[in-house]
C-alpha cells in the first residue's frame, strides 16, 4: 500500500525556511507530490517544489532537507525532489498557519 500525501507533507513540514522560519509547507513551496508503488511494498515519491524567489540563497539547503525529509518515512524508497519555478511563487499559496506565523492577514 502506498505512503499517504498526507503523511509525505508532514514529514515536508520539519524543513524551515532559515530566512523567514515557516517551513515548505505553509509557505507554499510544495507544489506536488506523486507517489508511486514501488518494489518490496515501498514507495517512490517525486516533489516538485518552488523558492519563494529564483535567487533563494537557501534554495539548495531546501531542497536537500526536503529530500532527507521524504526519505526518511517509513516506507518510502526512492526520493526525487525537483525545483520548478513555473508557476512564480506568490504569497496567495501559503497557507493560514504561514500567514499568521508571518504576521500576513
Amino acid at each position: 500500500m502506498p505512503i499517504e500525501e498526507d503523511k509525505v507533507r508532514e514529514a515536508l513540514k520539519q524543513v524551515i525556511d532559515p530566512e523567514l522560519f515557516v517551513n515548505v509547507v505553509d509557505l507554499g513551496l510544495i507544489y506536488d507530490v506523486k507517489i508511486a508503488e514501488a518494489d518490496e511494498g515501498k514507495s517512490n515519491v517525486d516533489v516538485e517544489m518552488t523558492m519563494t524567489s529564483p535567487a533563494c540563497p537557501a534554495g539548495p539547503q531546501l531542497l536537500a532537507q526536503s529530500k532527507m525529509a521524504v526519505g526518511a518515512l517509513e516506507g518510502v524508497g526512492a526520493v526525487d525532489v525537483r525545483l520548478v519555478m513555473d508557476p512564480p511563487w506568490t504569497p496567495d499559496r501559503m497557507t493560514e498557519d504561514g500567514r499568521d506565523q508571518l504576521g500576513i492577514f
